[in-house]
């Protein structure tokens, strides 16, 4: 697992809380640490997106993913 971008505490997050992070996985997956918004942003998905029961919907900061941009292979 590597981290992918910039980490929490040079994003200015220091107390630990509400730090969201972007990992590749050995396998070239994506792991990532966000809020839990999937009651709130579930009913807005549009139509021809599904989520499976075991899926949720996680929100990182905009800053989190631009940061990590670089870091992001284009395949």
């Amino acid at each position: 697992m590597r981290r992918v971008g910039a980490s929490p505490r040079l994003r200015g997050c220091f107390n630990g809380q509400a730090c969201p992070d972007i990992f590749e996985l050995q396998n070239g997956d994506f792991a990532v640490i966000g809020t839990d918004r999937t009651e709130e942003l579930d009913p807005e998905l549009p139509p021809d997106a599904a989520r499976a029961d075991y899926e949720r919907i996680v929100v990182i900061s905009r800053e989190t993913l631009v940061r990590a941009k670089d870091d992001i292979p284009d395949s």
